[in-house]
């Protein structure tokens, strides 16, 4: 399979930060509970700034670092289930801002959604020849749809943007391990608008299998998002490393989707490698869904913790459900 080469990283947080004893304040938690259960401490929330100007500035930076300009993109592939309007998209919005003139996708895979887009690119990549540059970012604003009187989801999230440049490597290291089970459906989501035409005669009833009320704010059915994170995750990474021909045991980091401390120290110990073989940083930032694996890698990126030539997984798994897993040589 054709690979790809990640040319820039960049990434966008809002100003504005609360940390787990500003929770305390508006429920009954505590740091120790909070902390304890998921890892996080802190997490980054908009004062206002739109999911499309975090895009943006992530994009900014990503282009920046990957030494080319805005008119050389091919296709910009945005990524989030926060876009600030039903239309237009946050990639045209993004391209807007960054003055390019490509053609531009969104994509809602929940927190999977940075795997599936950067596949998406990968296979642009290879299958068009005018296409040289791909810019995918992906860019959350979970605090739009988080309820803040429920004490078990309000502190889990935060709002995000990273983003990389890519380019094809004929020669490069690649594997890829996508899909979804939409029976879990009800276990993890936030309801949309209803219809308000003005000419319904006799509301329709349908059985959406899914849970009531809730108005748009997140729901999670805690217990079977564990169990399926848990599960999908070693599953993900194995099949990428298979499908690439290396071990597990090979990979140089793991830049999961940034959710809970707690599953991915599960799924460390079911794929049998230490802890620090994964980056983290959800005690910063939370969980910022899309956002959450491009935020991370970029983060790893600017410390030194991914180095050039280093093996790469990223995983990522979330509402849908979905969930997708990477194998690639930075």
């Amino acid at each position: 399979m054709t690979g790809i080469r990640i040319l820039g990283t960049g990434k966008c947080v809002p100003e504005n930060y609360a940390v787990n004893e500003d929770y305390s304040r508006i429920v009954e938690t505590n740091d120790e509970w909070i902390t304890s259960r998921t890892g996080i401490k802190k997490r980054h929330l908009t004062s206002g700034e739109p999911t499309f100007y975090l895009a943006a500035n992530a994009s900014r930076q990503a282009v920046e670092r990957a030494g080319i300009r805005p008119d050389q993109l091919g296709l910009i592939i945005a990524t989030t289930i926060t876009p600030d309007y039903y239309t237009p998209s946050v990639s045209c919005m993004v391209q807007r801002e960054l003055g390019a003139s490509c053609m531009t996708i969104d994509v809602n895979c929940a927190c999977s959604g940075f795997v599936y887009g950067l596949d998406m690119a990968m296979r642009y990549l290879a299958t068009d020849d005018d296409i040289k540059y791909v810019l995918v970012v992906s860019a959350e604003e979970l605090s739009k749809i988080t309820d803040y009187t429920d004490r078990s989801t309000c502190v889990l999230f935060g709002d995000g943007a990273g983003a990389v440049v890519v380019e094809k490597d004929e020669n490069a290291l690649y594997a890829s391990h996508l899909g979804a089970d939409g029976n879990g459906a009800c276990t993890l989501m936030a309801r949309n608008l209803t219809t308000m035409n003005p000419f319904v005669k006799q509301p329709v009833k349908i059985d959406e299998k899914m849970p009531e009320g809730n108005k748009h704010c997140l729901y999670q059915d805690g217990k079977e998002v564990y169990k399926f994170a848990t599960r999908i995750l070693p599953e993900a990474v194995n099949a990428c490393c298979e499908k690439a021909g290396i071990e597990v045991g090979q990979l140089d980091r793991i830049i999961p989707h940034q959710a809970n401390y707690r599953i991915i120290e599960t799924a460390a110990k079911h794929l049998g490698v230490e802890m620090d073989r994964f980056f983290l940083n959800l005690q910063e930032y939370g969980n910022t869904s899309s956002a959450s694996v491009p935020l991370a890698f970029c983060e790893a990126v600017e410390t030194g913790a991914v180095k050039r030539g280093d093996k790469i997984c990223f995983v990522g798994f979330g509402a849908g459900l979905t969930f997708g897993g990477i194998v690639l040589e930075y």
